[in-house]
């Protein structure tokens, strides 16, 4: 047992693809790196802001093409996002690299944009009650405030990405109808969003519901502009995400250390760890570019910031904590 614990961070440093016979899978996957943003936002204590700018300048080095940076929200209602315009300004942006963030109306974008945005994603989801507690609104007025923000990024040609919750589940409304998520897809990618990620919010998500649910979707949306978000709460996010890539879906968010949650979503773990979701595409012969050991460095470092351990089982077994 001590000698394999010993191998085992060789065997992840010497991963490589292996030769697809997935046949419909996707030859590559584009991985969304929401740490920064999504796995911090629920930390108890404030996170330091130099921290935030190590952390995300050690994702630039791993080989991921979008890393989500931070969230222009208001701080009374995401403390954690404060210092967003610190953290846009102080990071080093690489060429070839995405730095979206998270703007959730006109005021969010403008203040995003003049801190040097150049890609912005908005948020609802596929749950009125969810909605109203998370941005303080019903559906329709969240749709007409993503309306500003999307005329706006059309005049500033700034891409938009919009984000669904919910939509395997909501914590106050339980299970969440296909076509209701199918509607709000619609409406958002009608509105202007060139991709729209999908949430498993509270991770309560299946196999069986995600196909169900993706179903639906695809007859309203190109599935080529689907993503898929999904939180491990009851460990079922790597199956999730294997039924979303079978169906055709190439775009994944996933976060490293599996750090997340959500301020409005009791009990909702983090999201699947980009880590686990790395081993797992390069092992399907799955092209991602990104370098699992520097991924795992990026880990460790934040892990040890925030004084916790990772919820990543690749970093677990690879003795990295």
């Amino acid at each position: 047992m001590g000698m394999a614990k010993r191998a085992l961070p060789r065997l992840v440093a010497s991963l490589r693809p292996l030769s697809s016979t997935a046949g419909v899978l996707p030859k590559h996957v584009k991985i969304v790196e929401v740490g920064p943003r999504d796995g911090l936002q629920n930390e108890k204590n404030l996170v330091p802001t130099q921290v935030k700018i190590d952390f995300i300048n050690m994702l630039s080095e791993t080989g991921l093409s979008v890393i989500e940076a931070t969230s222009f929200v208001s701080p009374k209602w995401v403390p954690q996002m404060a210092d967003h315009t610190e953290v846009m300004q102080g990071i080093h942006k690489v060429s070839g690299i995405s730095y979206p963030v998270l703007t959730p109306n006109l005021q969010g974008f403008q203040a995003a944009v003049a801190a040097g945005a150049r890609e912005v994603s908005i948020f609802g989801a596929a749950s009125e009650l969810f909605t109203k507690k998370n941005i303080n609104c019903s559906i329709d007025e969240s749709l007409q405030r993503f309306s500003d923000v999307l005329r706006a990024a059309k005049e500033g040609s700034v891409p938009v990405r919009g984000y669904v919750s919910c939509v395997l589940g909501c914590p106050y409304e339980g299970k969440i109808a296909p076509a209701k998520v199918a509607e709000v897809s619609k409406k958002m990618y009608a509105m202007g969003c060139y991709e729209i990620s999908l949430g498993d919010t509270i991770g309560v998500g299946t196999p069986g519901n995600m196909k169900e649910m993706l179903s639906a979707v695809v007859k309203e949306v190109p599935v080529g502009a689907l993503a898929v978000h999904c939180h491990d709460t009851y460990g079922q996010a790597l199956a999730n995400t294997l039924v979303a890539l079978q169906m055709g879906v190439s775009v994944v968010d996933s976060s490293v250390a599996g750090l997340g949650g959500c301020p409005y979503a009791q009990g909702a773990s983090g999201n699947v760890a980009t880590e686990d979701m790395v081993y797992m595409l390069h092992g399907l012969g799955i092209h991602t570019g990104v370098d699992l050991p520097k991924l795992l460095e990026a880990g460790s470092f934040i892990c040890k910031a925030l004084n916790r351990k990772t919820s990543s089982k690749v970093a677990q077994a690879s003795c990295k904590l």
